[in-house]
């Protein structure tokens, strides 16, 4: 198996994240060729990629329907047909609960990526297009994809970070600190709301649109229509009576990718690399750390500031008005570079030098396909 290495940075004693959030080791792989002189702050941690691998699953058969020759009979299969077009909607992948995390068997012979929503949902439709043949298993909250990752369930969890029109996802942003897992890559998917109908019913004879697709389907109302992706209209049975009726044609979600080991960062095609750090109180201390990517003509792609859970306050001293509060806050970035180049280590390693809390979430190759 090839070898994996990313750099992180050791804890200072008066940060009040334990050492574990770091994951120290020494490294075992004598290969690792980077500049370590330079750099007596950094280790290299040496983690092993596993082998995965892909099944196509099988289509449905489509079930035959017996020729009838009475006008009853006929009328009987038509009302059959408008009631239920996914003949088998209880036989669709349940979401992944707290409690079934606990309790679900892992196949091991298939590679299982974990996603947010019901099958037809736009994470399911990321995780398709980043592994094109894998099992995608749903999950009832972003918490539950992380611990599905983290105790074997599933190989992969895609989950969307910020979208065009809605901004940040912030409790994804928390869960990446909360959870040991690594961000192996990125996907960026074009958000297209389809009304879905009933096969035959018009636009016209809609009387109420609903936001669950599976409801309509199963329910069979010729009235009702539903607001969903054009892959939920495959699932369901559903037809597609409009497409693009969002309000912002340019609405973009973009995904991340999480995995238990991180990957090989490479230079062969552009990088992205994820961070999150604290820093000491003072003035100019966050335009201290922009610098040091700014210095070395590294461009930023996002910045995210969130308050601290466990501390959010800081007590700050002032002489003439007494003490101060002020929230105490973790910022995420991003940045165009990635960790195999010199200038990426030494930034961090400049950067390390005032930060009170530095971690690497992920080095990964940017996508740039829509």
């Amino acid at each position: 198996m090839a070898a994996s290495h990313i750099w992180v940075s050791p804890l200072r004693p008066h940060s009040n994240v334990g050492v574990s959030d770091l994951g120290l080791r020494r490294c075992v792989d004598m290969r690792c060729n980077w500049d370590l002189e330079r750099l007596p702050r950094w280790e290299c941690c040496c983690l092993s990629v596993l082998a995965q691998r892909a099944i196509t699953p099988v289509e449905d058969e489509k079930p035959l329907i017996p020729q009838v020759e009475t006008s009853e009979a006929i009328d009987q299969v038509q009302d059959t047909q408008s009631r239920g077009f996914h003949k088998d909607l209880n036989l669709l992948p349940k979401p992944l609960s707290a409690t079934d995390i606990f309790s679900s068997p892992r196949n091991s012979a298939k590679v299982r990526v974990a996603y947010q929503g019901m099958p037809g949902a736009y994470g399911e439709a990321a995780a398709l297009k980043a592994y094109p043949k894998c099992e995608t298993v749903p999950c009832e909250e972003f918490e539950a994809a992380f611990k599905a990752v983290e105790l074997w369930l599933v190989d992969k969890a895609v989950l969307p970070i910020e979208s065009s029109v809605g901004g940040s996802i912030h409790r994804n942003y928390d869960l990446l600190l909360r959870h040991r897992l690594h961000i192996v890559g990125e996907v960026q998917m074009v958000v297209n709301h389809c009304l879905l109908g009933l096969p035959g019913v018009q636009k016209e004879e809609l009387k109420r649109v609903l936001s669950h697709p599976q409801m309509v389907a199963a329910s069979g109302e010729r009235d009702s229509g539903v607001i969903a992706s054009d892959r939920a209209a495959e699932i369901y049975g559903l037809n597609i009576l409009l497409e693009k009726i969002q309000d912002d044609d340019d609405n973009i979600t973009r995904f991340l990718i999480l995995a238990r080991e991180p990957i090989i960062p490479g230079t062969d095609r552009p990088h992205k690399t994820s961070i999150v750090f604290t820093l000491e109180e003072g003035p100019g201390m966050l335009f201290k750390a922009l610098a040091v990517f700014a210095s070395r003509d590294i461009n930023l792609t996002k910045i995210e500031s969130r308050p601290q859970r466990k501390r959010p306050l800081r007590v700050v001293d002032d002489s003439n008005k007494g003490s101060a509060r002020y929230f105490d806050y973790l910022f995420y970035i991003d940045f165009e570079a990635s960790m195999a180049e010199p200038r990426a280590q030494h930034a961090m390693a400049h950067l390390q030098e005032f930060a009170s809390f530095l971690r690497v979430l992920g080095c990964y190759a940017t996508d740039s396909a829509l």
